[in-house]
């Protein structure tokens, strides 16, 4: 199967390019250092020529929801048009869990999203994911306030990215499914602890304070709303203790 993969050089993508690849895939990552350009276009007729299944796993760093409705907009109807036009058969979206009952600020992008394939002709599936264990070294040292490290008050169930990817490509051996079941980690954690604890590890011993954001979005961030219901979701194997040790092994 020829798979093209949005955002291919990123902590989800990589991971599905990887996975896809040992399960003997033919792998297109349509990525700027490929000479695609998702949200304007470039590039994707040619990308896409020959391909099975898109999966799109494509980001943009940004809090604000009228820059991220702009680029997920762009980039989904950009996807889809050219999916359309190549005869793809099977459009294959990762989302992020709670983003219905949160659709501020980046959320709002990704609803977006959701509502575009979800109108589409070409056949899809949606993946919802809880944050990745990544997700504490990608904030880590992000936002400083003298010698503390801010991150935002926030309860996640995260997941490591590897294991994201790995179901991604289940998803595009199944075939179209719709949306599937959120997936998420083994438990419960707070973003605070989490990049507190990957701080030591790497021998950061700077003071790390959770600041809870305002807003209905920062006030999603800390009463749940971003952690699935535990009968409807599936979870994932690796904690993030078990994913720090990898990360970093003991001395």
């Amino acid at each position: 199967m020829r798979v093209a993969v949005a955002g291919g050089t990123g902590a989800v993508g990589a991971r599905v390019v990887e996975a896809a690849r040992e399960r003997g895939h033919e792998v297109v990552s349509l990525s700027r250092s490929g000479g695609v350009d998702l949200e304007h276009g470039t590039g994707l007729a040619a990308a896409l020529a020959g391909a099975d299944a898109v999966v799109d796993t494509a980001s943009v760093s940004s809090r604000s929801a009228e820059r991220s409705r702009a680029f997920f907009g762009a980039v989904t109807r950009n996807l889809l048009a050219a999916e359309a036009a190549a005869g793809v058969g099977h459009h294959v979206l990762l989302s992020i869990v709670g983003i219905d009952r949160s659709p501020y600020d980046y959320y709002a992008g990704k609803v977006l999203q959701e509502e575009l394939v979800e109108a589409t002709d070409v056949p899809w599936t949606i993946l919802r994911a809880t944050q990745f264990h990544e997700f504490a070294r990608q904030i880590h040292g992000a936002v400083t306030a003298g010698p503390f490290v801010l991150v935002p008050r926030m309860r996640s169930q995260p997941i490591a990215a590897r294991e994201v990817g790995e179901r991604l490509v289940d998803l595009v051996e199944a075939g179209p499914s719709g949306r599937v079941a959120d997936l998420a980690g083994p438990r419960p954690e707070w973003i605070g602890s989490m990049v507190r604890r990957y701080a030591r590890a790497i021998g950061d011993r700077r003071p790390v304070i959770a600041v809870p954001l305002p807003g209905p979005g920062g006030r999603a961030q800390r009463d749940g709303t971003l952690i699935p219901d535990a009968v409807a979701a599936d979870h994932g194997r690796e904690t993030f203790e078990q994913w720090l040790a990898s990360l970093v092994p003991p001395r």
